[in-house]
């Protein structure tokens, strides 16, 4: 079947034969009818997490996916042939830009039956991110507030709709551009970051999430009340990630390392810093669809292409400016 690969990291992502994923007896063998492009795709071809995430090559990318059905394990009970479905495949799993796509029973769940499948291929990863942050590990509660940077991006665009489904008062950055944007999406307040610093207005937050990372991070730190917790999904990678992932000792002391600046900083402001890597989750994903179908999220599409262009789709991430997601759409058959 065709995919798209890289023969080793840094190397262009190009089309390929590949072959047939392997179903296992929990696996559902999936049609790929639109993929997801997430920064994460870019991230693992230039060998940003290869001390971490170990691959083989030729590598094929893809970790948002949304198709159809073609066939199930032998004790796959919640999914038959034929059914929409969408799904992060595990970290381990991914390949959503290929054809076909072998995904755990466990990762997947049924496709919000009022999207469409470009829609519904572009939420996984960034819903589920969103969650984790501000539902996992955030505790975001009715009354509290929270900071999301990035809001008109694919991450930040979820998690704004979550958090005022939540009843939290919604800070975030944006260009001046997308404030309406950000605004229709929820946000309370609007910051343009490329003409004011949020540092200077904001104080007392609950809760920030941060997908930027560097001296951003540091000055979120620097909003958030006493007790409160930033949770970062562009690093650095904490301990407890390190730990979670069961790196040899030295691999930890290198992020030990990595992230003892912010750490030692969070701790003299009398916060939390935590990292957050987002992983698969069938469960939370299910109630995303609830939310979904009850009008409480909704996808941001900004861009698509064609599966024959999915080169190209990938580099146009490094161009940055659209709102929401980019995806790629398989024709029909």
């Amino acid at each position: 079947m065709r995919g798209f690969v890289i023969a080793n990291y840094n190397g262009p992502l190009h089309e390929a034969e590949i072959a047939e994923p392997v179903v296992g007896d929990r696996d559902v063998l999936v049609q790929v009818r639109a993929a997801g492009l997430n920064q994460l795709d870019e991230l693992i071809r230039s060998g940003q997490f290869k001390q971490v995430l170990r691959y083989t090559f030729p590598l094929v990318l893809g970790n948002d996916v949304a198709g159809t059905v073609l066939d199930v394990g032998a004790n796959v009970r919640s999914f038959k042939p034929g059914d929409n479905v969408y799904a992060r495949p595990d970290k381990a799993r991914m390949g959503a830009f290929a054809e076909r796509v072998a995904v755990a029973e466990d990762d997947l769940a049924p496709m919000p039956a009022s999207l469409t499948f470009a829609e519904a291929g572009s939420l996984p990863l960034v819903a589920l991110t969103a969650w984790q942050a501000l539902v996992e590990r955030g505790e975001l509660r009715a009354g509290q507030k929270v900071l999301i940077h990035a809001g008109a991006g694919g991450v930040g665009s979820i998690a704004i709709q979550l958090a005022k489904h939540l009843g939290a008062s919604v800070a975030t950055t944006a260009s001046g551009a997308n404030a309406d944007v950000v605004r229709e999406l929820g946000a309370d307040v609007v910051i343009d970051y490329r003409t004011a610093d949020f540092e200077q207005i904001l104080s007392g937050y609950d809760l920030v999430l941060d997908s930027l990372g560097g001296g951003n991070l540091e000055k979120s730190l620097r909003v958030l009340r006493p007790g409160g917790k930033a949770i970062g999904i562009s690093g650095p990678p904490d301990v407890a990630f390190a730990r979670e992932l069961g790196l040899n000792p030295l691999l930890r002391l290198v992020i030990a390392a990595a992230s003892w600046k912010v750490r030692k900083l969070a701790k003299k402001l009398g916060v939390e810093y935590q990292f957050l890597f987002m992983r698969a989750n069938g469960d939370q994903l299910r109630q995303i669809t609830e939310l979904v179908e009850q009008g409480a999220l909704g996808p941001v599409v900004g861009r698509t292409f064609s599966f024959d262009q999915t080169a190209q789709a990938l580099a146009s991430l490094a161009e940055g400016g659209v709102r929401g997601k980019t995806v790629i759409v398989h024709s029909a058959d």
